[in-house]
């Protein structure tokens, strides 16, 4: 089935691209959901917390990926007037509305990659492990 025959079974005829596809091409970038995660989990805000805290990114990739989510209003820039200058980066509303989809992407790998997941390979449901909501997670 090709792109635009699924387009034609989604109502309303007003649609103008999936919104799942959408989605993807606001989030889907290598260290993009990486930086979301860290931002909502261990509430980090500033360029280095995140670069030191995410494997195999570099300077210019997290620069580039801030510079995105700024545009795609995920993130807002806060420049302090500071000496040195100081600047953190917030998640916005819209970035924020993200956290079920971050849970339920670590509630999926959780029941059915559970051997992937964890050291004794048992599926756990999201509640179990979490709570109420993503705690701190190791990269």
């Amino acid at each position: 089935m090709t792109n635009s025959n699924i387009m034609t079974q989604f109502p309303p005829e007003n649609f103008k691209c999936c919104p799942v596809d959408n989605t993807f091409k606001i989030i889907g970038k290598k260290f993009t959901i990486h930086v979301l995660r860290n931002m909502m989990i261990l509430n980090q805000k500033r360029f280095n917390q995140l670069l030191d805290s995410i494997e195999g990114m570099n300077p210019n990739t997290l620069s580039t990926r801030l510079r995105e989510m700024e545009q795609s209003n995920l993130i807002e820039k806060r420049v302090f007037n500071e000496t040195p200058i100081r600047i953190e980066y917030h998640l916005t509303k819209k970035g924020l509305a993200l956290k079920p989809i971050l849970e339920e992407m670590a509630n999926f790998s959780m029941k059915f990659c559970c051997s992937d997941v964890f050291e004794d390979a048992k599926s756990r449901t999201f509640k179990q492990v979490f709570g109420k909501g993503l705690p701190l997670i190791k990269q």
